[in-house]
């Protein structure tokens, strides 16, 4: 095999195929990148059996062929290669190729092809199209509620619940929950299923979805499968199997103390105060509400006391409220509202966060008891 193709295009390529590459593979040939020249177009190819990726760039194919390279050792190579352009060389008899870019030239052993266990890309007839905004906002103000505790897998997915128009995408962790709702324009958009999709192949595709300008991604699913096409990129995989909870259930249907705050002056508020109470184990911080007023406030023995004051807007009850300070800013990092509702019933029971101008997201919390 022999081929000529622009350096950052194999660089982007082989980033992305990366994602497919486990640190700990089941098996050496899994830790590969399996590569197909063919009609001027490079087919790049990795799995962990969990998750599959293919990405196609053009080149300058003299002759085609098939090999697999060892995947980080070849992503590192070329990465740092001086040249605009990268020639690559194979020798079946060696099980060897050759790199040369510019003034730089590597030799590197390559791997049997024959062992990489080829991607089938998911034949079903439940497919839709999502543009990627759309996508990835389902996505990053949803994720992040996962579990990463593989105890429960099925909290470590998102579960995306479609009904006609109607797509709701909701993670917990049993602490927090955060839901987010889109209403489809399409009058076609006719599913209806309940799919729980692993939070690390969606947090690899929200990163991938960088464009500015909206695309279309389609997606193709089966009982145990999910896929993802769009450009000329294909990611596949497992879906997770189990009965995700109804999380209507732990959303409270009222509240007797609303407060409106602004979005940036309690996150940088609690961002300031929680430096002392970053070394805890709970990260504890202390909210304390009155009519229009909010006292944030940590305490370390092993450090010092902080405190913080500022101005809200509250209706109902005041009431002294803690919480684990990760969980609330982690949800105000993706809120982009100028105002938030933070809603509470008692100091036990769970809070809800929620912009004041949309209506279509919603983070549930549960607080944490107060130190004294």
């Amino acid at each position: 095999m022999k081929f000529i193709c622009p350096k950052n295009e194999l660089t982007k390529a082989i980033q992305i195929n990366t994602k497919a590459i486990s640190n700990k593979p089941q098996m050496p040939i899994l830790s590969g990148i399996y590569i197909h020249a063919e009609n001027n177009t490079l087919s790049i190819e990795t799995t962990d059996y969990d998750i599959g990726i293919i990405c196609k760039i053009n080149a300058d194919i003299e002759e085609e062929g098939t090999i697999v390279l060892p995947g980080r050792y070849f992503f590192d190579v070329i990465k740092t290669l001086p040249g605009d352009n990268i020639e690559l060389t194979s020798n079946n008899e060696q099980n060897t190729i050759t790199i040369k870019s510019n003034t730089a030239k590597f030799n590197l052993l390559s791997m049997s092809a024959i062992d990489f266990p080829k991607i089938k890309k998911l034949k079903s007839e439940n497919t839709f199209s999502l543009r990627s905004n759309i996508l990835t906002d389902l996505i990053k103000k949803t994720s992040f509620s996962c579990s990463t505790e593989m105890i429960r897998p099925i909290f470590t997915g998102c579960l995306l619940e479609i009904n006609n128009a109607i797509l709701v995408m909701a993670a917990t962790n049993t602490h927090r929950l955060a839901v987010k709702k889109e209403i489809m324009d399409d009058n076609k958009f006719n599913l209806s299923t309940k799919l729980i999709i692993p939070s690390k192949i969606l947090n690899d595709l929200s990163s991938l979805l960088t464009s500015d300008i909206p695309i279309d991604v389609k997606i193709t699913y089966s009982h145990n499968q999910i896929s993802f096409t769009y450009d000329n990129i294909y990611i596949v995989s497992r879906l997770i199997e189990g009965q995700f909870p109804d999380y209507n259930n732990v959303i409270p249907p009222d509240f007797i103390t609303t407060v409106s705050i602004k979005t940036r002056d309690l996150q940088s508020a609690i961002d300031r105060v929680s430096l002392i109470s970053r070394s805890n184990q709970y990260n504890i911080i202390n909210l304390d509400f009155t009519t229009d007023n909010l006292l944030l406030s940590s305490n370390n023995p092993e450090i010092g006391k902080a405190e913080e004051n500022i101005t809200i807007k509250l209706t109902g009850q005041p009431i002294n409220i803690s919480f684990n300070a990760k969980y609330i800013l982690d949800v105000l990092k993706y809120i982009d509202s100028e105002n938030i509702y933070f809603s509470f019933n008692n100091e036990t029971s769970s809070a809800l966060i929620k912009p004041t101008d949309d209506d279509m997201f919603i983070y549930v919390v549960t607080p944490v008891r107060r130190t004294r």
